[in-house]
């Protein structure tokens, strides 16, 4: 378990995360991580929760307007 403090960044509140934490969640400066709300808690991740869902969306709108899709990419 890593131990970060809350402080004051400007005119909010923010926390540091050591090089450890980002290394586990494979992050970097400028990249965008989620505050999940789960059954234990917040979890902070790197991954969209609901991404396969917009994705699987977006796979049946294609496969249903595949025609039309081909003749706009022409």
């Amino acid at each position: 378990m890593l131990k970060v403090k809350v402080t004051a960044i400007g005119n909010s509140m923010g926390i540091v995360l050591p090089k450890e934490a980002l290394a586990k969640l494979k992050a970097e400066k400028g990249d965008v991580l989620y505050l999940v709300d789960g059954p234990n808690g917040l979890t902070l991740t790197p991954y969209q929760q609901d991404f396969e869902q917009q994705m699987a969306v977006a796979e049946k709108v294609m496969h249903k307007y595949r025609n039309a899709l081909h003749e706009l990419a022409k």
